[in-house]
């Protein structure tokens, strides 16, 4: 019998609004995780996807002043975490300055994500993550995430 190599991919996706907070987008996404198999083996990897959710989607209602449209999907390699803001502006990572209790959202997304990229569009722009879970291969093309 031949290996089944078709791609089989799913996703979900959600607007929240700056009122609604990030608590919102993490439940929302903790829901749409459970439907994974591996995510039962993989806590570390779900505790990485919710923080740079709520990173994420902090970015784009505190320095974007925008709703944020987060978008899952997973294609069997890798969950992309996707939020896309109104600001066409890419992100751009702060300096480190232990005296500050914000900023850090990218660095924490760099840390956590196995690649993370921002593509700009017409009416804004998108932050995708990559999170691949235990013993699947990591991403090439040196982290590309497009």
């Amino acid at each position: 019998m031949a290996k089944d190599t078709s791609l089989r991919a799913m996703g979900w996706a959600q607007s929240f609004p700056v009122s609604q907070g990030v608590r919102a987008g993490r439940r929302w996404t903790r829901d749409h995780l459970t439907s994974l198999a591996w995510t039962a083996d993989a806590p570390e990897v779900v505790d990485a996807i919710l923080l740079s959710v709520s990173e994420l989607i902090t970015n784009a209602h505190v320095h974007a002043h925008s709703d944020a449209q987060l978008v899952l999907t997973w294609d069997s390699h890798c969950l992309h975490v996707s939020v896309h803001d109104s600001d066409p502006l890419p992100p751009a990572k702060q300096a480190e300055d232990v005296t500050t209790t914000g900023g850090r959202g990218l660095a924490i997304v760099d840390a956590l994500a196995d690649a993370w990229a921002t593509h700009p569009q017409a009416s804004g722009k998108t932050v995708t993550a990559c999170f691949v879970p235990p013993g699947a291969p990591k991403p090439r093309h040196g982290g590309d995430v497009s």
